[in-house]
């Protein structure tokens, strides 16, 4: 439905803001009650796009509300500037530079030491703002005199001074405020947010810059909260010193837990359960301070049994009305491949005639990858020995060995995910020893993982438009107000691979909903979506059952056409079948390297599989 009204959330954004004034007093609210949540509602949808949407908790939201609301009251009290908006838009460039800055800093951690330095960092702008400049922000006085914004029209001037004629500057400001944060979510560089929150491993791996992503979300978050913040001021005709406290951070986590992250629209009605219960705590019961603590309370109760917050609530509720909650259920497999699989321990040998691999035509021919003496010691382990390592353009590579080989860390180090202690890695001719994942996969060169990496909170689609947009965007862009669909050769890339790991039916499943051979098929379309020049899938048919491994060595016959492609993998049986040369590993070092019969026949490979039963290899 979003797709075909596009514009719909903004209509009705813009219905209930002009109905508003006209409604909310019928359930008692005030106009003052009314403005603050407003504030707090644009506040919060910054915090959402950080939160909600990057998955990046900050506690610190407080010190860019604080400087954005302070550099407006100061330009507006102190310095007698005369334009309140532009007072106020300065305040927001103001914190979204501080934002920038902190950001350098915070970002070097994650999880809980990224929140803990949110923290300290609003404490040491509270610190500034009552000590060294307390001249300018009036320490524990504030800055009182903050005036209304007017604006002249030449035949008339339109003054916003108190109650519901200041909503409607208000809410002109938190629509504007909407329109922009939803523009930025349904961008690409919004797509690639939720990839960050979903999985920050696999959005590096497929090529996104998540550090300069993440960067972008909390400048954005800064800049809401400091143009909040300079509202703030406007609204009280005071710019108060608790601003920059813990506690304004702490209200804003709650209030977009209460009305649901990742929504947009959370903390809006977050914030007006939290201030329309606060005032009538207050003021109806007489609860004084108390009203923390029933507040407290109640927030509790909301988290335990609405985890995703009142609106989530109500998509549930909804889903479950119309049916659409559990409706989906996981395809086991194509009917094709069941009737192959009926014999549930049918030899993989016996799906399906092995093709002719097709070499492309006109290609680039000798080696692509190129492996020299390549080490990686742990300590006093070590890993992998002296490797020398060559693939060729077109060439299907198949690396096998006894566990404890060193085949996951030598893998690791062909992506750049694992740095060798000595040796080069040359691919397509280029030294890539030492460059990283994101680079690598830019130049061509990408993994499939041995435990399942995608996008969990996404449907298969939106996986896989993850993985195409670094291919066709490059690892960082600002594209903030771009549509995805208008991205050339995006849907084209994304159908195509949906083709290719046979997923076409399934592309707006949530991946939570596959079966675990969709996944494993998701899996590889995450890589092959990047459009690499060389594809690495690390055990590719693990713990399959043995109608899901015929049909995973049925998608890898068929993407393996024109492709160069290196698979590590457990399956003799299937590796053998579909490899031109197989190299073997062995205590970190090359055993030997041959055609698949030549392994198979190997005395020395023999021995090195169960102390050289034969059958291991042979039968």
């Amino acid at each position: 439905m979003l797709k075909q009204r596009p514009y719909l959330i903004e209509l009705l954004t813009a219905a209930g803001l002009i109905v508003a004034p006209f409604v909310l007093p019928w359930f008692g609210f005030a106009p003052n009650t009314v403005n603050r949540i407003l504030v707090w509602g644009l506040f919060g949808l910054g915090f959402d796009i950080l939160f909600g949407f990057t998955g990046l908790l900050s506690f610190g939201q407080s010190a860019f509300y604080g400087t954005g609301g302070f550099v407006a009251a100061w330009l507006l009290t102190r310095a007698g500037f005369p334009n309140v908006v532009l007072a106020l838009v300065i305040g927001m460039i103001a914190a979204a530079a501080a934002g920038y800055l902190i950001g350098l800093i915070a970002l070097r951690r994650t999880g809980i030491y990224f929140a803990m330095i949110t923290v300290a960092i609003a404490e040491v702008f509270f610190f500034v703002e009552f000590n060294p400049l307390s001249d300018f922000t009036g320490g524990e006085n504030g800055l009182p005199g903050v005036p209304t914004p007017s604006f002249n029209l030449g035949f008339t001037t339109l003054h916003f001074t108190t109650g519901w004629s200041l909503y409607q500057f208000l809410a002109l400001c938190y629509f504007i405020g909407v329109v922009i944060a939803l523009r930025i979510v349904r961008s690409p560089v919004g797509a690639v947010f939720s990839a960050i929150r979903d999985n920050p491993l696999r959005a590096t791996a497929v090529g996104h810059n998540i550090h300069g992503y993440k960067l972008t979300a909390f400048v954005i978050a800064a800049a809401y909260a400091g143009f909040a913040g300079g509202l703030l001021g406007v609204l009280q005709a005071f710019m108060p010193p608790d601003a920059f406290t813990f506690d304004t951070s702490g209200q804003l986590v709650m209030q977009t837990a209460i009305g649901g992250r990742g929504t947009l629209f959370g903390p809006l009605v977050g914030a007006a359960v939290w201030l329309s219960l606060q005032d009538f705590l207050q003021a109806a019961l007489g609860l004084g301070a108390a009203w923390k603590l029933v507040l407290g309370v109640v927030f509790v109760l909301l988290v335990c049994f609405l985890r995703r917050g009142i609106i989530g609530g109500l998509a549930d509720l909804s889903d479950l009305l119309t049916g659409q909650r559990g409706a989906r259920e996981p395809e086991e497999s194509e009917p094709e491949v069941a009737a192959v699989a009926s014999a549930p321990h049918a030899a993989v040998a016996d799906a399906a005639p092995t093709p002719v691999r097709a070499r492309p035509e006109g290609g680039p021919t000798g080696p692509i990858l190129q492996a020299k003496g390549l080490t990686k010691r742990y300590g006093g382990l070590l890993a992998n020995s002296d490797i020398d390592f060559t693939v060729n353009h077109g060439e299907l590579r198949g690396i096998i060995g006894p566990n404890g080989a060193g085949k996951s860390t030598f893998f690791k180090m062909l992506t750049c995910e694992v740095h060798p202690t000595s040796g080069t890695i040359l691919f397509e001719g280029r030294d890539i020893t030492g460059m990283n994942v994101t680079d690598v996969c830019q130049l061509g060169l990408t993994k499939s993982y041995q435990v399942n990496q995608l996008f969990a909170g996404l449907t298969v689609r939106e996986n896989l438009v993850i993985a195409a947009l670094s291919g066709l965007r490059g690892k960082f862009k600002l594209d903030l107000f771009r549509s995805i669909d208008s991205i050339p050769g995006l849907t084209e890339r994304v159908q195509h691979t949906l083709e290719l790991v046979n997923l076409a039916s399934r592309p707006d499943t949530p991946v939570a909903e596959l079966a675990y051979g969709e996944k494993r098929r998701l899996e590889i379309g995450l890589a092959l979506a990047t459009s690499p020049s060389l594809l690495l899938l690390d055990e590719p048919l693990a713990g399959m059952s043995p109608r899901e491994r015929v049909e995973t060595v049925k998608l890898l016959k068929s993407i393996s056409q024109g492709r160069t492609m290196i698979i590590i993998d457990h399956d003799m049986d299937a590796l053998f079948e579909l490899a031109e040369r197989v190299t073997v590993l062995q205590e970190g070092r090359v055993l030997v390297e041959g055609t698949p019969e030549e392994i198979k026949n190997n005395s020395t490979v023999q021995e090195a599989y169960l102390g050289g039963v034969h059958g291991v290899l042979a039968a």
